[in-house]
């Protein structure tokens, strides 16, 4: 039985139709991701299926067994919580059944025959098994560890930031694991370490899920199918992004192919229709009525087929993504830069050039000094010690959240011509302003909406489209993507690709970095700043490789030793075989290590890495690490045999 199920759903707001005849199906088990241009219903779609919204018409059936789990956009958490005391307040029945369930333990320890007992205790079990709740307090610590909370974990949560506040929201629902978990935007406000985190617990606690997301590697990694709202209706993909991307090529494939058969029948029925007497019988009225829904069926195909085509040659595009580079003028150098905040180094001893044309992602754990940084460049702080010296008579366009640019009692025609007319350069161009606005997925009723009575990502389409309306040396964009659909993301994509001009970035959005990032600034958080031309992704595997052996050697050397024991000596001696590993062990060990120092020399040289393949590298240094290390033991083994022959 399905966990919900949506069966001809209508819905309007005043006269705009969201919905018209959707259908929808989530199974147990699935992780279904919810796409779309902003504004399309996805949202509307998520609040339906979770019961907090009601459809004009249709029905929602759902299995009343079934918990349902939604993470808001705005959570709210009763006055004078901390942020411990509010994610506890979220697991409040699992708490309950814990105590139930030990204090079911100690009256079966004296009551061993009561069935009644026993019954109940194992109804609590399972109930614990279902909602894997058996260590939450170690649970609740790991969760504000890797959300960041733990610092905060003491203060009134209400004196959080909202993105702040939304992670608290988010640790309690994972924790609290209802049956069916909804999320609108979960990855908005996690930077790349607390988003593997939540991937890791989805995947490893096998949540049913419905969620939104513009995080392309995100749905990638978690989704197992793709809804997206198309026409009012839902369109099914199997699988993550990349599965979405091909079946939506082989969509567009069949929809061409039925749009020739269908001008083929609609050309005979024209000739059929043109002999006139036959299609004036009576008898033939529902033919001619055909060949008019054919005419109209024709005319909407070739809209629906070229929209279909230009959303995919984006995302395909920038799916693979390629990156120019170019000789290139200075726009900043910076020296020696010292920044800190509240006594904590942010920023200690960076200095890096920026080039005209460079690509470069500022990335980094929250609260690690990536905006900072940025305003520093900007001139908006200024560094306590170094300097940055810019470019003679640079100009920089600057995005960020507050979306400072922007007025809103202007419409958008006068935003973007303020001495009148109806033309924007844009890049060179000399274009329409509502054909440039129609490349932002702006419709032409628009433009004589005022900026005020836009939506939050609506006001970022329109700040980013303004930017690129205005000759600037460098852009620097402070978390572009957030409130962004992801078509929308593809057209900011394709402007940045074709840019001319330096940009810098601060992102937590995996794909967005990998596509447009030539290099990365690293901001550790303990004023370390690295520079790498290693894609976003290939570093962060690269890191979590490190930390995983940074773990294991810790828990060697905090392992207890154990005295060897001593044994009464016996007689030994080496077996052929034995003599002759004793001669050809060591060239062998010797030829080893030149081959692990030739291996770690080609990954610290990002020439030679990028030759030959950084996992290439990594995987072979593996390999002969791991014979080195079987070979060094053998070889070892062999000698301590020898001393004690010796001794003996």
């Amino acid at each position: 039985m399905a966990y919900i199920d949506l069966y001809d759903i209508h819905k309007n707001y005043d006269v705009k139709q969201i919905f018209s005849g959707m259908e929808f199906h989530l199974e147990p088990g699935e992780r279904v991701a919810i796409v779309g241009p902003n504004g399309c219903g996805k949202s509307t779609l998520l609040k339906i299926a979770a019961g907090l919204e009601e459809p004009d018409e249709g029905k929602r059936v759902v299995d009343r067994s079934v918990e349902f789990g939604l993470l808001a956009q705005q959570p709210r958490f009763d006055t004078g919580l901390t942020t411990r005391d509010a994610i506890e307040a979220q697991l409040t029945e699992l708490k309950a059944a814990q105590e139930r369930y030990q204090h079911l333990s100690e009256a079966i320890a004296t009551r061993p025959d009561d069935k009644a007992l026993l019954r109940e205790h194992a109804e609590v079990a399972a109930y614990l098994d279902h909602h894997n709740a058996w260590n939450l307090d170690a649970k609740i610590e790991r969760v504000l560890q890797e959300f960041q909370l733990k610092t905060y974990e003491h203060r009134l949560v209400s004196t959080l930031s909202g993105g702040e506040q939304r992670r608290v929201a988010l640790a309690g629902l994972i924790l609290r694991r209802p049956d069916v978990l909804m999320l609108d935007e979960p990855t908005n406000h996690l930077d790349v370490y607390m988003v593997e985190f939540l991937e890791e617990v989805l995947l490893k606690e096998k949540f049913t899920l419905l969620f939104i997301s513009h995080d392309r590697y995100f749905i990638d990694r978690i989704a197992t199918r793709i809804v997206e709202v198309e026409k009012h209706r839902l369109v099914s993909y199997k699988g993550g992004y990349q599965s979405y991307l091909e079946q939506k090529e082989r969509r567009l494939a069949a929809l061409q192919k039925e749009h020739e058969n269908l001008l083929r029948l609609l050309k005979k029925e024209e000739e059929w229709l043109s002999r006139g007497v036959q299609a004036r019988q009576t008898r033939n009225q529902g033919r001619k009525a055909r060949v008019f829904e054919l005419r109209e069926k024709a005319k909407e195909n070739p809209f629906l087929i070229r929209k279909l085509r230009v959303e995919l040659e984006r995302e395909k595009r920038s799916w693979k993504g390629e990156k120019t580079l170019a000789k290139k003028k200075v726009l900043f150098e910076i020296e020696d830069l010292h920044y800190s905040i509240a006594g904590r180094r942010l920023i200690d001893g960076f200095a890096t050039r920026i080039l005209q044309r460079d690509k470069l992602a500022i990335v980094g754990p929250n609260g690690s000094g990536k905006s900072t940084l940025l305003k520093l460049l900007l001139g908006r702080l200024q560094p306590e010690s170094g300097t940055i010296k810019r470019g003679v008579e640079i100009s920089i366009g600057y995005f960020d959240q507050h979306r400072e640019m922007l007025k809103d009692d202007a419409t958008l025609i006068e935003t973007f011509c303020p001495d009148g007319g109806d033309r924007v350069q844009v890049m060179g161009r000399n274009m329409h302003v509502y054909g440039y606005l129609r490349s932002f997925l702006f419709p032409r009723e628009y433009l004589d909406k005022r900026v005020g009575q836009l939506s939050g990502g609506e006001k970022n389409r329109v700040a980013l489209a303004l930017l690129f309306t205005k000759h600037y040396d460098c852009l620097i964009l402070d978390e572009p993507t957030n409130d962004l659909d992801i078509q929308t993301i593809n057209v900011l994509e394709e402007k940045l690709l074709a840019y001319q001009g330096a940009v810098l970035f601060v992102s937590h959005d995996r794909y967005f970095v990998d596509k447009i990032a030539q290099k990365l600034l690293i901001l550790r958080g303990d004023g370390t700043v690295e520079e790498s031309h290693q894609s976003y992704t290939e570093y962060l595997e690269l890191e979590k490789e490190i930390g995983q052996l940074e773990a294991m050697e810790r828990e060697i050397e905090t392992a207890p030793r154990e005295e060897p024991k001593r044994e009464r000596k016996r007689s030994v001696k080496l077996s052929y075989k034995e003599q002759r590993d004793l001669e050809l062990l060591p060239p062998r060990i010797e030829e080893l290590e030149a081959r692990i120092d030739e291996l770690n020399a080609c990954l610290a040289d990002p020439e030679c890495y990028n030759q030959k393949g950084l996992s290439t590298v990594s995987e072979e240094l593996a390999k002969a690490e791991e014979e080195y290390g079987i070979l060094s033991d053998r070889y070892l083994g062999l000698l301590e045999k020898l001393e004690e022959m010796e001794q003996n």
